[in-house]
């Protein structure tokens, strides 16, 4: 059975590049992006470490804390980090699991077996403070992430479960935002006191409340 929205997220213990770790220990409070790789010295997954390194700034902004996760062993990944490294211009300093059982890869349904028995896709899991399962997103192996997205679709998250509010298509980060329908007419002026603006009786708009 595949984990779902609202599931808590398995834990685990693993050997990675910074050292053993305990995912629930690890984890400590923050945000998480747990990422899975197909293979180490791939090229799709290459540019994608590199990016994510150049974003650290942006996920720390944000309590997040990047997990990655490759079926090779932590030498192989020590020696492609130095490719990473090179190619993006870049230092990568958050974790890359060795999952050469397959174990968490397993665990965490990262493996389709109708697009391959032994392969993971590209499989993003936004895990929350309370090790629930916030989103997924699911990738095919030959096409690499969007990192704009991601970033974005966490922007949502961690807005949304602070305050009783959507976001509409395409929105970024600063643009209005939609008043939950759980939330009454005569509710609005003491939780959104920026004011709102009312489109139909179901379709109610407000500035970004953390802005």
């Amino acid at each position: 059975m595949s984990l779902k929205i609202g599931d808590t997220a398995p834990d685990f213990s693993a050997e990675t590049t910074l050292g053993n770790i305990n995912f629930y220990d690890w984890t400590n409070g923050r945000w998480v992006i747990l990422y899975s790789h197909p293979a180490d010295y791939t090229p799709i997954c290459t540019t994608e470490l590199g990016r994510t390194a150049q974003l650290k700034d942006e996920f720390e902004k944000r309590n997040t804390s990047v997990l990655a996760l490759s079926v090779d062993d932590v030498e192989s990944h020590k020696g492609w980090i130095k490719d990473i490294n090179e190619t993006a211009n870049t230092q990568v300093e958050f974790p890359i699991i060795a999952d050469s059982d397959k174990t968490i890869a397993n665990a965490y349904q990262m493996i389709h077996e109708n697009a391959s028995s032994s392969v993971t896709v590209r499989t993003v899991y936004f895990i929350g403070p309370d090790k629930k399962i916030k989103a997924t997103i699911t990738y095919p192996a030959s096409t690499g992430r969007n990192f704009t997205e991601i970033l974005r679709v966490l922007d949502s998250l961690q807005l949304t479960s602070e305050f009783s509010v959507g976001t509409p298509v395409d929105w970024e980060d600063g643009q209005e935002v939609v008043i939950s329908p759980s939330v009454g007419n005569e509710e609005i002026p003491e939780k959104f006191p920026k004011g709102h603006r009312e489109v139909k009786p179901y379709l109610r708009y407000t500035p970004q409340p953390n802005k």
